[in-house]
């Protein structure tokens, strides 16, 4: 397949955009890339896609999301709006994780895997939780991901909240799914070891979850999201979240640590010589009230940030003008968080994390020999556009539904606006139905 006629952008430190350029897939990698004359004229009878001058781009990548969270969008908590974020946890999410049954979990995976495609997004790493139906679950959003099309990273999240039975019902479903990808030459299905948070897990399943966690697998943790899950962690244990977890062997180049929000100095350099990752989710910790991530000490540190969604849309550009923003208000500061940190962040970073997790092959860039990942963006820009501003014409130019056409592992999913295998409209109103039926149950 020869995708033609648009603007092929290639990040990295010799990042270019090449006019009229094309790209040549073979299997599930991206065999070539150049300009649409020369491609044409070397595979001249391949199937054709004309990008119509619209952008070439690596398909987006979303470092942390939880598909579950999907039928909490219109969902009214009973009473006076919570006034803090565990009351949030406490009166929204520990309940409605309680509600969900199997079919919700699979229509909640799904809406969020046909926004992801619409969005351009192919690759997204979840953290689920479903207290009454914690064994097979990872198999129902599997399965889920399998059908979209789009590239998944697993894990459920271990905690005490619920009692001992339920945490180590959580432990055998991470080892379970882990151990059975093993064995499965599956490209676009990973598992990782999911733990809630510090405030919820007891020193007893640390313990536990570090003894049982596969060799070569990660653990997938919040870390310090709100200030309660430091104050928990030194009335538990004396020291602070990341200490705490660090002399469980928690973190290590194989962990994500999401948010990171409430960390001294001390915390960031354990982070930075564990080689831990941290995801920044800044719509999230907007609409919990949690405070702002330092990302650029994170970065200056040496710390690989990468950009998740937390369960937000899937347009990973709208988290990209959130993070721009954000910091420039929090901090009364214009300078903070430029549009070349917000690249290491949603490019650099999250496509190092994602290589790392599918076997170190090049995915979230346009490279020969990396996965053939690639979305076609019809953005008209109204200014200049060159490699150099590109970050600022994402930023304030990008806007849902710029999105044409989503390849992941070299098979169309969308062309023209159009799904080609999810049927969206089945799955819209079979999603509206179970939602109602949770919510009563809610």
């Amino acid at each position: 397949m020869l995708i033609v006629n648009g603007q092929v952008v290639v990040w990295g430190d010799e990042g270019t955009i090449i006019s009229d350029g094309a790209v040549l897939i073979e299997g599930d990698r991206i065999a070539a890339i150049g300009t649409t004359a020369d491609l044409l004229k070397k595979y001249p009878t391949n199937e054709v896609i004309d990008a119509n001058g619209g952008l070439i781009m690596p398909g987006n990548i979303c470092a942390h999301t939880h598909f579950y969270g999907a039928f909490a969008r219109g969902l009214a908590i009973p009473g006076d709006a919570p006034k803090n974020f565990p009351e949030i946890l406490e009166r929204l999410w520990w309940k409605l994780d309680q509600c969900l049954t199997l079919d919700a979990i699979k229509y909640s995976a799904l809406v969020c895997l046909v926004d992801a495609i619409k969005q351009g997004t192919t690759t997204l790493i979840d953290h689920h939780a479903s207290a009454t139906c914690v064994e097979g679950s990872l198999d129902v959003i599997s399965q889920s991901v399998k059908e979209s099309g789009l590239r998944g990273v697993l894990c459920y999240e271990v905690s005490d909240r619920h009692g001992m039975d339920y945490a180590k019902e959580g432990i055998m479903e991470n080892v379970r799914f882990i151990e059975k990808l093993k064995g499965q030459p599956e490209n676009r299905l990973r598992g990782m070891f999911g733990l809630h948070a510090s405030m919820t897990l007891s020193d007893d399943t640390l313990a536990t979850c570090v003894d049982a966690i596969p060799d070569g697998a990660g653990f997938h943790i919040h870390v310090a999201e709100h200030q309660s899950d430091q104050t928990n962690s030194q009335r538990v244990s004396g020291v602070r979240v990341v200490e705490r977890l660090h002399k469980f062997g928690i973190l290590n180049q194989n962990t994500i640590a999401a948010h990171c929000v409430h960390l001294d100095n001390h915390e960031i350099s354990l982070l930075s010589e564990t080689g831990a990752w941290v995801t920044h989710q800044p719509r999230s910790n907007m609409n919990n009230g949690v405070g702002v991530a330092d990302v650029e000490s994170l970065i200056k540190n040496g710390i690989q940030v990468g950009l998740g969604n937390d369960g937000f849309s899937n347009n990973m550009w709208s988290e990209w003008q959130t993070a721009y923003l954000l910091h420039k208000v929090s901090s009364l500061d214009p300078r903070k968080v430029q549009g070349d940190l917000i690249v290491d962040m949603g490019i650099n970073n999250n496509s190092s994390l994602a290589s790392q997790l599918f076997n170190d092959i090049p995915l979230g860039v346009m490279e020969v020999g990396g996965f053939a990942d690639i979305i076609i963006v019809d953005y008209l820009s109204t200014t200049p556009l060159s490699y150099e501003n590109l970050p600022w014409h994402i930023i304030f130019g990008f806007e849902s539904g710029l999105v044409n056409s989503t390849i992941c592992a070299g098979k169309v999913l969308m062309k023209n606006r159009e799904l080609m295998f999810l049927d969206e409209v089945e799955i819209f109103e079979r999603s509206r139905e179970l939602a109602k039926t949770v919510w009563d149950k809610f």
